[in-house]
C-alpha cells in the first residue's frame, strides 16, 4: 500500500528517478521542468528542503512498497492559514483515483499538521484529469488563473476549505 510521507533527504534518488521517467507524461499536460530541472536537482532538492525546514512550504511523496515514488504533493507559501496545493502522479498509476485519494488525506493533513483553513490549486483549461481530481477532492472553482499562475497556460483556481 503506497505511503504519503513528508519529503527528506534520503527521497531525493527516488524523486529524481519519479521526475526523469515520467518527464514527457507530465510535458503533456503541464509545463516541462526543462533541462536546468535536472542538471541542476541536487541544489534543487536541497534549497526545498531548506524551505520545508523554514515552515515555508511542506513537501510530501507518495512512497510505493518497493520505496520508488508514486507521486509529488506540495502545500506552497504556507501563509496566514493558506496555502496553495500542487500535485503530479506517475502515469502508472494515473486515472485509478491514486491523486484524489492523496490529494485529500493531504488536505486532513494540512489542517491537522499545518494549521492550515484554505487551499487553493491551479489547474489549466485543457488539464481535464487534474480538473477532476480537484472536484472530487472537495475543491470548487473561484476564479480565472493568469499564464503566469500556470507557466504559460490559461486556467482555472480551485479553493478547498478545510475542517480543523
Amino acid at each position: 500500500m503506497p505511503e504519503l510521507k513528508r519529503l527528506h533527504a534520503d527521497h531525493a534518488p527516488a524523486v529524481l528517478a519519479f521526475e526523469l521517467a515520467n518527464r514527457t507524461y507530465f510535458a503533456a499536460s503541464i509545463s516541462d521542468r526543462g533541462d536546468d530541472f535536472f542538471d541542476q536537482f541536487t541544489d534543487r532538492y536541497n534549497a526545498s528542503l531548506a524551505e520545508q525546514e523554514a515552515s515555508i512550504c511542506a513537501f510530501y511523496v507518495l512512497v510505493a512498497e518497493d520505496g520508488s515514488v508514486l507521486g509529488r504533493f506540495n502545500l506552497y507559501d504556507l501563509e496566514d492559514g493558506t496555502a496553495r496545493l500542487g500535485y503530479r502522479v506517475a502515469q502508472q498509476v494515473a486515472g485509478r483515483g491514486v491523486a484524489t485519494a492523496t490529494v485529500q488525506e493531504l488536505c486532513q493533513l494540512a489542517a491537522a499538521r499545518h494549521g492550515l483553513r484554505t487551499l487553493r490549486a491551479a489547474t489549466s483549461y485543457d488539464n481535464v484529469a487534474s480538473q477532476k481530481v480537484l472536484t472530487k477532492a472537495g475543491f470548487a472553482p473561484v476564479g480565472s488563473a493568469a499564464p503566469s499562475d500556470l507557466g504559460g497556460k490559461s486556467g482555472t483556481w480551485y479553493q478547498r476549505d478545510l475542517q480543523p
